[in-house]
Protein backbone atom coordinates (compact mmCIF):
# COMPACT_ATOMS: atom_id res chain seq x y z
CA UNK A 1 0.00 0.00 0.00
CA UNK A 2 1.22 3.65 -1.23
CA UNK A 3 1.76 6.12 1.37
CA UNK A 4 -0.89 8.37 0.03
CA UNK A 5 -3.36 5.34 0.38
CA UNK A 6 -2.34 5.29 4.02
CA UNK A 7 -2.59 9.33 4.69
CA UNK A 8 -6.28 8.70 3.60
CA UNK A 9 -6.74 5.75 5.70
CA UNK A 10 -6.00 7.60 8.68
CA UNK A 11 -8.17 10.90 7.84
CA UNK A 12 -11.32 8.77 7.17
CA UNK A 13 -10.67 6.90 10.89
CA UNK A 14 -10.09 10.07 12.53
CA UNK A 15 -13.50 11.76 10.98
CA UNK A 16 -15.25 8.18 12.17
CA UNK A 17 -14.74 8.61 15.78
CA UNK A 18 -15.49 12.39 16.03
CA UNK A 19 -18.51 11.57 14.81
CA UNK A 20 -19.19 8.62 17.15
CA UNK A 21 -18.45 11.25 19.76
CA UNK A 22 -21.05 14.16 18.99
CA UNK A 23 -23.82 11.06 18.32
CA UNK A 24 -23.21 9.38 22.01
CA UNK A 25 -23.39 12.84 23.67
CA UNK A 26 -27.03 14.20 24.84
CA UNK A 27 -27.71 17.50 24.16
CA UNK A 28 -27.86 19.39 27.74
CA UNK A 29 -31.18 22.72 27.71
CA UNK A 30 -29.23 25.44 28.67
CA UNK A 31 -29.53 26.34 32.29
CA UNK A 32 -30.18 30.06 31.41
CA UNK A 33 -33.59 29.24 30.55
CA UNK A 34 -34.93 27.22 33.01
CA UNK A 35 -38.19 28.12 34.65
CA UNK A 36 -38.53 28.55 38.14
CA UNK A 37 -40.97 28.38 40.38
CA UNK A 38 -42.19 31.46 42.16
CA UNK A 39 -40.23 31.75 45.55
CA UNK A 40 -43.30 31.45 47.41
CA UNK A 41 -43.82 27.73 46.40
CA UNK A 42 -42.41 24.70 47.29
CA UNK A 43 -41.14 22.73 45.14
CA UNK A 44 -43.60 20.23 44.98
CA UNK A 45 -46.27 22.65 44.65
CA UNK A 46 -47.50 20.97 41.72
CA UNK A 47 -48.30 17.88 43.38
CA UNK A 48 -51.82 17.54 44.58
CA UNK A 49 -52.59 16.70 48.27
CA UNK A 50 -55.65 15.55 49.82
CA UNK A 51 -56.65 16.55 53.10
CA UNK A 52 -57.25 14.54 56.09
CA UNK A 53 -61.08 13.77 56.97
CA UNK A 54 -62.69 15.59 59.52
CA UNK A 55 -63.76 12.97 62.08
CA UNK A 56 -66.98 13.74 64.15
CA UNK A 57 -68.00 12.00 67.35
CA UNK A 58 -70.54 9.01 66.95
CA UNK A 59 -73.99 9.97 68.13
CA UNK A 60 -75.64 8.37 70.97
CA UNK A 61 -77.39 4.83 69.64
CA UNK A 62 -80.20 5.38 72.03
CA UNK A 63 -83.15 6.14 69.95
CA UNK A 64 -84.63 9.64 69.81
CA UNK A 65 -88.45 10.11 70.47
CA UNK A 66 -90.53 11.46 67.85
CA UNK A 67 -91.44 14.66 69.22
CA UNK A 68 -95.28 15.86 67.89
CA UNK A 69 -97.44 19.13 68.03
CA UNK A 70 -99.76 19.25 70.90
CA UNK A 71 -102.64 21.61 71.71
CA UNK A 72 -103.27 24.37 71.78
CA UNK A 73 -106.34 23.69 73.97
CA UNK A 74 -105.97 20.85 77.13
CA UNK A 75 -102.40 18.50 77.13
CA UNK A 76 -101.47 15.85 79.11
CA UNK A 77 -98.64 17.17 81.00
CA UNK A 78 -97.67 16.08 84.73
CA UNK A 79 -96.01 18.50 87.20
CA UNK A 80 -93.88 17.18 89.89
CA UNK A 81 -93.54 18.87 92.90
CA UNK A 82 -90.73 18.76 95.56
CA UNK A 83 -89.58 20.58 98.34
CA UNK A 84 -86.77 19.36 100.08
CA UNK A 85 -84.44 16.44 98.75
CA UNK A 86 -82.89 15.33 102.32
CA UNK A 87 -83.00 13.11 105.14
CA UNK A 88 -86.19 15.04 107.62
CA UNK A 89 -84.69 15.24 110.67
CA UNK A 90 -88.32 15.06 111.97
CA UNK A 91 -90.38 12.75 109.56
CA UNK A 92 -91.25 15.94 107.07
CA UNK A 93 -93.24 15.03 104.36
CA UNK A 94 -91.70 18.18 102.51
CA UNK A 95 -88.25 16.29 102.26
CA UNK A 96 -88.22 12.92 100.24
CA UNK A 97 -85.01 10.68 100.74
CA UNK A 98 -82.05 11.23 98.14
CA UNK A 99 -82.17 7.42 97.67
CA UNK A 100 -86.04 7.60 96.91
CA UNK A 101 -85.78 10.49 94.42
CA UNK A 102 -83.22 9.05 92.65
CA UNK A 103 -85.48 5.99 92.35
CA UNK A 104 -88.36 7.85 91.15
CA UNK A 105 -85.80 9.89 88.23
CA UNK A 106 -84.62 6.43 87.13
CA UNK A 107 -88.40 5.30 86.71
CA UNK A 108 -89.07 8.09 84.68
CA UNK A 109 -85.94 7.66 82.62
CA UNK A 110 -86.35 4.20 81.74
CA UNK A 111 -89.79 5.21 81.17
CA UNK A 112 -88.65 7.79 78.70
CA UNK A 113 -90.37 10.66 80.46
CA UNK A 114 -88.58 14.04 78.83
CA UNK A 115 -88.42 17.43 80.69
CA UNK A 116 -89.56 20.21 79.36
CA UNK A 117 -89.76 24.08 80.01
CA UNK A 118 -92.42 26.06 81.50
CA UNK A 119 -92.59 28.06 78.75
CA UNK A 120 -93.10 25.24 75.88
CA UNK A 121 -96.16 23.79 78.70
CA UNK A 122 -97.74 27.33 78.37
CA UNK A 123 -96.94 27.43 74.38
CA UNK A 124 -98.67 24.18 74.24
CA UNK A 125 -101.71 25.34 75.91
CA UNK A 126 -101.75 28.76 73.90
CA UNK A 127 -100.49 27.84 70.59
CA UNK A 128 -99.67 24.25 70.40
CA UNK A 129 -95.70 22.90 70.40
CA UNK A 130 -93.85 20.47 69.43
CA UNK A 131 -93.15 18.09 72.32
CA UNK A 132 -91.56 14.85 73.02
CA UNK A 133 -93.61 11.89 73.45
CA UNK A 134 -93.72 11.74 77.32
CA UNK A 135 -93.02 14.90 78.49
CA UNK A 136 -92.98 16.71 81.99
CA UNK A 137 -92.00 18.88 84.20
CA UNK A 138 -90.12 18.69 87.41
CA UNK A 139 -90.54 21.67 90.24
CA UNK A 140 -89.05 22.61 93.36
CA UNK A 141 -90.86 25.52 95.88
CA UNK A 142 -88.75 27.33 98.05
CA UNK A 143 -84.98 27.73 96.99
CA UNK A 144 -83.60 25.31 99.50
CA UNK A 145 -80.07 24.69 99.62
CA UNK A 146 -80.14 20.74 98.69
CA UNK A 147 -82.15 21.68 95.64
CA UNK A 148 -78.71 22.63 94.46
CA UNK A 149 -76.62 19.97 96.53
CA UNK A 150 -78.53 17.15 96.11
CA UNK A 151 -80.85 17.21 93.80
CA UNK A 152 -79.14 18.96 90.74
CA UNK A 153 -76.35 16.49 90.67
CA UNK A 154 -79.10 13.55 90.66
CA UNK A 155 -80.86 15.13 87.54
CA UNK A 156 -78.26 15.74 85.23
CA UNK A 157 -76.79 12.23 85.91
CA UNK A 158 -80.45 11.25 84.42
CA UNK A 159 -80.39 14.27 81.74
CA UNK A 160 -83.12 16.65 83.69
CA UNK A 161 -83.36 19.81 84.01
CA UNK A 162 -86.09 21.36 86.91
CA UNK A 163 -88.09 24.63 87.90
CA UNK A 164 -86.70 26.82 90.96
CA UNK A 165 -89.74 28.39 92.26
CA UNK A 166 -88.07 31.05 95.20
CA UNK A 167 -88.32 33.44 97.78
CA UNK A 168 -86.96 36.35 97.24
CA UNK A 169 -85.94 37.22 100.50
CA UNK A 170 -84.82 33.70 101.21
CA UNK A 171 -82.03 34.05 98.72
CA UNK A 172 -78.71 33.57 100.43
CA UNK A 173 -79.77 32.85 103.79
CA UNK A 174 -78.72 29.99 105.52
CA UNK A 175 -79.69 26.59 103.96
CA UNK A 176 -81.12 28.23 100.86
CA UNK A 177 -79.47 29.12 97.90
CA UNK A 178 -77.51 31.82 96.93
CA UNK A 179 -77.04 33.90 93.39
CA UNK A 180 -74.11 31.80 92.11
CA UNK A 181 -75.60 28.72 92.87
CA UNK A 182 -78.97 29.70 91.32
CA UNK A 183 -76.95 31.26 88.25
CA UNK A 184 -75.21 27.62 87.50
CA UNK A 185 -78.35 25.73 88.03
CA UNK A 186 -79.90 28.57 85.10
CA UNK A 187 -77.23 28.02 82.98
CA UNK A 188 -77.09 24.51 82.85
CA UNK A 189 -80.97 24.85 81.84
CA UNK A 190 -82.98 25.56 85.04
CA UNK A 191 -85.78 28.23 84.70
CA UNK A 192 -86.21 29.87 87.80
CA UNK A 193 -89.71 31.19 88.95
CA UNK A 194 -90.95 33.75 91.51
CA UNK A 195 -92.68 32.43 95.07
CA UNK A 196 -93.15 35.46 96.18
CA UNK A 197 -91.20 37.69 98.66
CA UNK A 198 -91.91 35.82 101.83
CA UNK A 199 -93.79 33.35 101.45
CA UNK A 200 -96.96 34.52 103.23
CA UNK A 201 -100.53 32.98 102.65
CA UNK A 202 -101.62 35.51 99.69
CA UNK A 203 -105.29 35.37 100.44
CA UNK A 204 -104.69 37.07 103.78
CA UNK A 205 -102.86 40.00 102.42
CA UNK A 206 -104.64 43.24 101.57
CA UNK A 207 -104.09 44.51 97.98
CA UNK A 208 -100.92 46.59 98.43
CA UNK A 209 -99.52 43.64 100.02
CA UNK A 210 -100.50 41.20 97.80
CA UNK A 211 -99.05 43.35 94.30
CA UNK A 212 -95.36 43.53 96.06
CA UNK A 213 -95.65 40.25 96.79
CA UNK A 214 -96.54 39.08 93.68
CA UNK A 215 -95.55 42.06 91.24
CA UNK A 216 -92.02 43.35 92.89
CA UNK A 217 -91.42 39.90 93.51
CA UNK A 218 -90.69 39.24 89.96
CA UNK A 219 -89.57 43.36 89.22
CA UNK A 220 -86.57 42.17 92.15
CA UNK A 221 -85.25 38.66 90.65
CA UNK A 222 -85.28 39.80 87.94
CA UNK A 223 -82.45 42.70 89.13
CA UNK A 224 -80.95 40.54 90.71
CA UNK A 225 -80.43 37.54 88.63
CA UNK A 226 -80.12 39.60 85.29
CA UNK A 227 -83.12 36.79 83.03
CA UNK A 228 -86.84 37.05 82.97
CA UNK A 229 -88.71 35.34 85.65
CA UNK A 230 -91.63 33.97 83.45
CA UNK A 231 -94.34 32.24 85.75
CA UNK A 232 -94.79 32.40 89.52
CA UNK A 233 -95.92 29.61 92.43
CA UNK A 234 -98.54 30.94 95.08
CA UNK A 235 -97.38 30.04 98.42
CA UNK A 236 -99.61 27.11 99.71
CA UNK A 237 -101.04 26.83 97.19
CA UNK A 238 -103.92 29.22 97.67
CA UNK A 239 -105.55 32.35 95.80
CA UNK A 240 -108.33 34.04 94.87
CA UNK A 241 -109.66 36.50 92.75
CA UNK A 242 -107.41 39.52 93.52
CA UNK A 243 -104.21 37.18 93.76
CA UNK A 244 -104.98 36.20 90.38
CA UNK A 245 -105.40 38.92 89.00
CA UNK A 246 -102.54 40.04 89.89
CA UNK A 247 -100.59 37.45 89.05
CA UNK A 248 -101.92 37.85 85.47
CA UNK A 249 -101.04 41.91 86.14
CA UNK A 250 -97.29 41.18 87.12
CA UNK A 251 -96.91 39.74 83.13
CA UNK A 252 -96.40 35.95 84.09
CA UNK A 253 -97.52 33.76 81.63
CA UNK A 254 -98.61 31.05 84.08
CA UNK A 255 -98.69 30.29 87.58
CA UNK A 256 -98.70 26.91 89.34
CA UNK A 257 -100.74 25.95 92.19
CA UNK A 258 -99.35 23.52 95.11
CA UNK A 259 -102.15 20.37 94.50
CA UNK A 260 -103.74 18.54 92.11
CA UNK A 261 -103.99 15.16 91.17
CA UNK A 262 -103.97 14.60 87.35
CA UNK A 263 -101.59 15.50 84.40
CA UNK A 264 -104.74 17.81 82.46
CA UNK A 265 -103.72 21.32 81.77
CA UNK A 266 -105.43 23.72 79.48
CA UNK A 267 -106.50 27.66 79.12
CA UNK A 268 -108.97 26.66 82.09
CA UNK A 269 -106.13 26.51 84.41
CA UNK A 270 -103.18 28.49 82.59
CA UNK A 271 -102.54 30.58 86.14
CA UNK A 272 -103.44 27.86 88.20
CA UNK A 273 -101.54 24.51 86.72
CA UNK A 274 -101.94 21.43 88.40
CA UNK A 275 -98.86 20.03 90.32
CA UNK A 276 -98.78 16.48 92.71
CA UNK A 277 -97.23 17.03 95.62
CA UNK A 278 -94.62 13.98 95.56
CA UNK A 279 -94.50 13.30 99.51
CA UNK A 280 -91.83 11.93 101.30
CA UNK A 281 -93.69 9.05 101.90
CA UNK A 282 -94.16 7.93 98.54
CA UNK A 283 -91.99 5.11 97.15
CA UNK A 284 -91.48 3.51 93.69
CA UNK A 285 -94.69 1.71 93.92
CA UNK A 286 -96.99 4.48 94.87
CA UNK A 287 -95.16 6.90 92.48
CA UNK A 288 -96.52 5.37 89.65
CA UNK A 289 -100.23 6.10 90.14
CA UNK A 290 -99.13 9.80 89.32
CA UNK A 291 -97.81 8.82 85.94
CA UNK A 292 -100.32 8.98 82.91
CA UNK A 293 -97.98 6.42 80.93
CA UNK A 294 -96.57 3.50 81.95
CA UNK A 295 -93.70 1.38 80.85
CA UNK A 296 -92.29 -1.75 80.47
CA UNK A 297 -93.04 -3.20 84.24
CA UNK A 298 -89.53 -4.41 84.36
CA UNK A 299 -88.36 -1.57 85.41
CA UNK A 300 -90.33 -1.82 88.17
CA UNK A 301 -89.62 -2.90 92.07
CA UNK A 302 -90.43 -6.97 92.03
CA UNK A 303 -92.92 -5.97 94.31
CA UNK A 304 -94.59 -3.23 92.72
CA UNK A 305 -97.43 -3.90 89.95
CA UNK A 306 -98.71 -1.06 87.71
CA UNK A 307 -101.86 0.11 88.91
Amino acid sequence: MSKNWIQILGMILLLTACTETLISTPAQPPTATATRLPPTQPATATQTFTPSPTFTSTPSLTPTPTWVIQGPGDVTIPILLYHRIDVSPVDSRYYVTPEKFEAQLQLLHDWEYTTITTRMLVQAITQGAELPPRPFLITFDDGHLDNYTTAFPIMQKYGYTGVLYLVYNYIGVDEYLNVDQILEMHNAGWEVGSHSLNHLDLTKLNPDKQRAEIVESRDLLEELLGFPIETFAYPFGTKDDSVLDYAKFAGYIGAMGASGYTPAQGDWNLFYLQRVEIKGSEDTKTFTRFLPWQGDPVFLPTDTSIP
